[in-house]
């Protein structure tokens, strides 16, 4: 139930004609201490309307207010203070939960409505690095929310499938590269000869042309160019589906930049029905000095299209394809230029649902302070770095449960959701210091820190079986209310979330719902034969419930035992 709602229907009634619902809900506060109750309502707002001083005009509304929510109202200053009637409110919160299980929480502002988000998108024949990891589990954390939200969603990996480095691998590989060799270690091997042809073309420049000349035949559809082509994204993509597959990660297609290419120059002819590309040095682009960008290059003066080209192709082809409302790109803000181009030129083309794109970019991951890329002069594994997680996530389960059933599959869970929920417990735009030790810790702000708070809640549950259908719930105590009034929140958490692309704000809450837990958990006797028991008991299982799910949306398993 949203009691700020109630709150704001209850001083509609009052301000009948000053202040519509929704301005008086946008006012509401929450207050910090909770001596200043539940909701707090500013009265500053009025004073010119009603003549009064905001203290005098709380007082005469606290007198008014009533509400069979309400335990209390009072006027303190100008504010007009409310405390809800815990009792009630208790048993509204956690029949809803109950009710409703992993739906709690669902809202519907997008049913009917399309989202389509670009998310993770590594290059074909490279390794799968760290780098790509706020990429992917952002993405994969919105995609989840959307759904939550009512949206269809269609979650795009724009694989780096075509461009001038693959006339580079083909020559490499036709050179220096051995086919047993690739299959054994596909992206390791074939990243070790694409930096070999940068090594050698320093000493070689005919390599370079020899590059240009292979792809010129890629483009052309030369049999062998191709073969080896797919040959190259097959490999690549069998090696990253292992790698999503231990992340949980999911996609709806995998239409990398070289879907696009028979469609590209249909775009290019759109641009010229609309009289915006013009000729700069044999080149073609769109100029955006009105709009104080540089111009966007379509064509290169050689022929060639560029990424530019294949983003406008790829929107439209999502438009016409999707007919989406909201097109979510997860990428580096080193892209924002980019992204302003491209937007742009879609509004020069007048299509107005460009209204609805966005870039969503993100802070790094550095290592004691720096951009984490390489580690010993090499790229830092993404997968190595989980492997590594998982290994010191079954060393803490040895120490603290040796007799824990399948210790290996809780490992995966812990260590894999610890990296994650780092991950995405930091604000988008904030970087990321990165440290296995301190995010595998139980205790903190840690992802293992959630998951225990929920196997804990669920071992309290098996010890007693309680048919909560029958039941009425009634918990006014403050430990018990803290939960309670976190709980309620889900549902707006879960919205705001959405609207502002922002995982951690889910991270943080679910943070907040463990803390709080356990203070319950220290201050209770939750299996202490009361009246009150099974009013605790469903407030555990509403815990579960929150938390499980809360977690299931950053991309993170709950495991029941740990």
């Amino acid at each position: 139930m949203d009691y700020k709602m109630q709150f704001a229907e209850s001083l509609s009634n009052i301000f009948t004609n000053e202040l519509t619902q929704k301005q008086i809900l946008d006012l509401i506060e929450t207050p910090k201490q909770d001596e200043f109750g539940d909701a707090a309502f500013p009265c500053f707002s009025l004073a010119k309307q009603y003549k009064k001083a905001p203290a005098l005009i709380a007082k005469e509304v606290a007198e008014k207010l009533n509400n069979p929510f309400f335990m209390k109202v009072e006027a303190v200053g100008p504010y007009v203070n409310v405390f809800f009637n815990r009792e009630t409110v208790s048993d509204a919160v956690l029949k809803t939960v109950l009710a409703e299980k992993e739906e709690f929480g669902q809202n519907h502002f997008g049913c009917e409505k399309t989202v389509v988000i670009d998310y993770s998108s590594p290059n074909i024949a490279k390794p799968f690095s760290m780098g790509h990891l706020r990429s992917t589990m952002i993405g994969n954390s919105l995609k989840h929310i959307a759904e939550k939200c009512g949206y269809e969603v269609v979650g795009i990996n724009y694989i780096g499938d075509w461009g001038t480095q693959f006339g580079k691998l083909i020559t490499a590989y036709k050179k220096w590269g051995n086919e047993a060799v690739v299959k054994e270690d596909p992206i390791r091997e074939l990243f070790k000869l694409y930096v070999q042809f940068h090594e050698e073309v320093k000493d070689d420049e005919e390599l370079e042309e020899e590059g240009r000349a292979w792809f010129k035949k890629l483009e052309e559809g030369d049999e062998e160019a191709v073969e080896l082509w797919n040959w190259f994204r097959h490999e690549s993509l069998k090696e990253f589906s292992r790698i999503y597959e231990l992340l949980g990660v999911e996609f709806t297609n995998f239409q990398g930049e070289a879907f696009y290419n028979n469609l590209m120059e249909d775009f290019i002819g759109i641009l010229e029905e609309h009289e915006l590309l013009e000729e700069s040095e044999g080149a073609l682009v769109v100029n955006l000095e009105e709009e104080g960008m540089p111009p966007c290059l379509i064509r290169k003066s050689d022929g060639a299209t560029i990424y530019a080209t294949r983003d406008l192709t790829a929107a439209l082809y999502r438009q016409n394809t999707y007919g989406f409302d909201k097109a979510l790109y997860v990428v580096g803000p080193e892209q924002s230029l980019h992204f302003n181009q491209f937007f742009t030129v879609l509004k020069k083309l007048g299509y107005t649902w460009v209204d609805g794109m966005e870039h969503v970019p993100f802070g790094f991951i550095l290592k004691d302070g720096k951009k984490m890329s390489t580690r010993k002069g090499r790229v830092i594994l993404l997968e190595e770095v989980l492997e590594e997680a998982i290994e010191l996530a079954k060393q803490n389960i040895e120490e603290k449960n040796p007799n824990l059933k399948q210790k290996e599959v809780v490992a995966k869970q812990v260590g894999v959701g610890a990296v994650i929920f780092h991950d995405l417990k930091n604000e988008r735009m904030h970087n990321i210091e990165f440290s296995l030790e301190n995010m595998l810790k139980f205790e903190g702000e840690t992802g293992p820190y959630v998951q225990y708070t929920h196997a804990r809640a669920c071992s309290i549950l098996r010890k007693e079986s309680v048919e909560f259908e029958t039941c009425t719930f009634a918990l006014k105590d403050d430990h018990s209310w803290s939960v309670v009034k976190l709980l309620n929140k889900f549902p707006q958490i879960i919205e705001a979330a959405f609207n502002k692309n922002e995982p951690s704000i889910i991270s943080k809450y679910i943070l907040d719902v463990a803390q709080s837990f356990n203070k319950y958990y220290g201050n209770v006797r939750i299996l202490e034969e009361s009246k009150e028991k099974d009013s605790r008991l469903a407030l555990v299982y509403a815990v579960t419930v929150v938390l499980k799910e809360g977690l299931r949306l950053l991309g993170v398993e709950a495991p029941e035992e740990m």
